[in-house]
């Protein structure tokens, strides 16, 4: 975080003065530098703390040392300090601590050593302290500008037995140019901040209680003839920080916390890019979830929770192989994933393709664009698995209804991806029938079917896979758009398959806005037929293969935003408009 910490003091003597103050340096500091810029390299003391090492390096031209060989340097006088104006003597080394995650280095001294961040802390030190001061004259308060910066300041009391009222005032500030940053840290600056303040009020606390039982000064004070300005005059009335908490190492503990304190604040917000209204996809998953919720809230027992998988009813309509385990009611789902990635059979499309060959994998695809039922036959439940979770990549979701494995044939308005067991008759005509697809998976002829392609996966080597249909794609035929791009993704190799995913992303997205597009003109707007086909021909899907596509594809909007389409339509404003 780009700010500063400092600690303020209002000395009866001088006035409003910085005592402590640490900032943030993004670039390193010279190495090999004169001996009069960093010394002292054989005396650093080094210790980690919460990933941020710390050292003490002397720094000639720190104010706090009084008489420097830069004669320009901001900070004031000897002469002008007191030692209640003080904290770092004369020859005393400052702070430095390296984070190691980031390269970012937090400096302490007692001023800063830019003239222009001098300025500005001292300026913000001294409203700190006289007229930006909350009732009570003690607490947090915000102020600030664009041009000095904004500052969040919190002032208290340090008991002090020598002291005019028994107490001195000081203030810890942090000051920043990022307004809304600093508003926002408000509440986690508040709570750190007082945290160090109730240290430091409870050490100061310690010795104001041990001096007032040895030597009373209320009753002395009390005996003594009242003298005007003689008591803040004498060599009690400027006592340092450290001889009121008794703390040698007080500096070295603010040094701590107040970087500890900067590079918290500074990881705590974080930013998020936000890519604009939610997918359809993501719509269609809230309302099976929702769905999901309200069922679940209609259960009367655990028995409903406790159907086998294997049954139609309890997967209909449902994601079982990305079902999240927070939001998953099934109870086999979990295991179901377990032991798909465990066994992993078809890692991805372009795994796929190159075990069931470029052709097979075409006329399968294409059925599964097309919205056609896709039947698989094995014993293997997790190749079944497998086989869906990688095929279903190509819809969008509202699309996807899956019965990952039964035990006789389900009709396809129940389902568009059907595993079945071997032995399951399926009737002649759905095998004969241009709308389904049937995989065989056979016990292989040879004992390696495919030696060079997966040696890795000795699984496969074991199975034969046999595509048919009742209406086999043909060679030439053009197919859907997307089924081109998407087969010219998965056969580039220099594509990761990450890479692919990304681009089947895309490419859903793109067919699905074109769906919004044809909803929106036919099913709402009710448009004549012509004025379709010329859409479509601007939308770049006018070919046959194309149309069923956008027709099925339809079927995948969610309800939001068919209802939201609906009711935009029936509002009188928006019948207004259109005329």
């Amino acid at each position: 975080m780009n700010a500063i910490v400092a600690l303020c003091h209002f000395c009866e003597l001088h006035g409003p003065r910085t005592l402590f103050c640490t900032e943030v340096l993004h670039s390193p500091l010279p190495q090999g530098a004169s001996s009069g810029d960093i010394s002292g390299q054989n005396e650093q003391a080094e210790e980690e703390e919460g990933g941020i090492q710390m050292s003490s390096r002397i720094r000639s031209h720190s104010p706090a040392e009084g008489a420097s060989a830069d004669s320009s340097s901001p900070g004031p006088k000897k002469s002008d300090m007191c030692e209640g104006c003080r904290s770092l003597a004369g020859g005393h080394p400052g702070y430095v601590s390296h984070d190691k995650e980031t390269s970012i280095k937090y400096v302490s001294h007692q001023h800063p050593n830019h003239p222009q961040l001098f300025s500005i802390v001292r300026q913000a030190c001294v409203r700190s302290l006289s007229c930006e001061v909350c009732p009570g004259r003690e607490g947090p308060i915000f102020f600030g500008d664009e041009q000095h910066g904004f500052v969040f300041s919190h002032t208290f009391f340090i008991k002090d037995s020598l002291a005019r009222g028994f107490q001195r005032w000081y203030s810890i500030i942090t000051i920043m140019m990022d307004r809304i940053y600093l508003i926002n840290s408000w509440p986690f600056l508040l709570g750190k901040i007082r945290g160090i303040i109730d240290e430091l009020q409870g050490k100061a606390l310690k010795v104001f209680e041990a001096e007032q039982y040895g030597c009373p000064q209320r009753a002395q004070r009390m005996n003594t003839a009242f003298t005007p300005f003689l008591h803040q005059r004498n060599g009690n009335a400027a006592r340092s920080l450290t001889s009121l908490t008794n703390d040698e190492n007080l500096w070295a503990c603010l040094h701590t916390s107040f970087a500890w304190l900067l590079k918290a604040c500074g990881s705590r917000l974080t930013e998020k890019l936000l890519e604009g209204a939610p997918t359809e996809d993501t719509l269609v998953q809230m309302e099976k979830l929702a769905d999901l919720k309200e069922e679940s809230e209609g259960w009367d027992g655990s028995e409903e929770e406790e159907k086998p998988s294997s049954q139609p009813d309890a997967v209909e309509g449902q994601e079982l192989s990305k079902c999240s385990p927070e939001t998953s009611l099934m109870p086999d789902c979990n295991s179901w994933n377990v032991a798909h990635r465990r066994l992993s059979v078809f890692r991805s499309l372009r795994h796929m393709r190159q075990v069931l060959g470029a052709s097979a994998f075409r006329m399968l695809a294409w059925h599964v664009l097309m919205g056609n039922q896709v039947i698989w036959k094995a014993r293997d439940t997790d190749l079944v698995q497998s086989a869906f979770d990688v095929l279903r990549t190509m819809l969008p979701v509202g699309c996807v209804r899956i019965i990952p494995y039964s035990d006789q044939y389900e009709e396809a308005y129940r389902c568009n991806f059907l595993g079945l067991s071997p032995h399951v008759q399926i009737p002649s005509h759905i095998l004969s029938s241009e709308f389904a697809v049937l995989v065989e998976v056979r016990a292989a002829t040879r004992s390696s079917l495919y030696p060079t392609l997966f040696d890795e996966e000795q699984s496969l080597n074991k199975y034969e896979f046999v595509v048919t249909s009742g209406s086999p794609v043909a060679a030439d035929r053009v197919g859907p758009t997307i089924l081109n791009k998407i087969e010219a993704a998965l056969s580039n190799q220099n594509l990761s398959v990450d890479v692919v995913d990304q681009c089947l992303v895309c490419l859903k997205e793109e067919w699905m806005n074109k769906v919004k597009v044809l909803f929106k003109f036919t099913k709402v707007d009710s448009r004549p037929k012509e004025d379709t086909q010329k859409l479509l021909s601007i939308l770049g899907a006018a070919e046959e293969d194309n149309v069923k596509l956008l027709k099925f594809w339809m079927t995948g909007l969610s309800k939001t935003y068919k209802s939201h389409l609906m009711s935009t339509v029936r509002s009188p404003t928006s019948s207004e408009s259109r005329n």
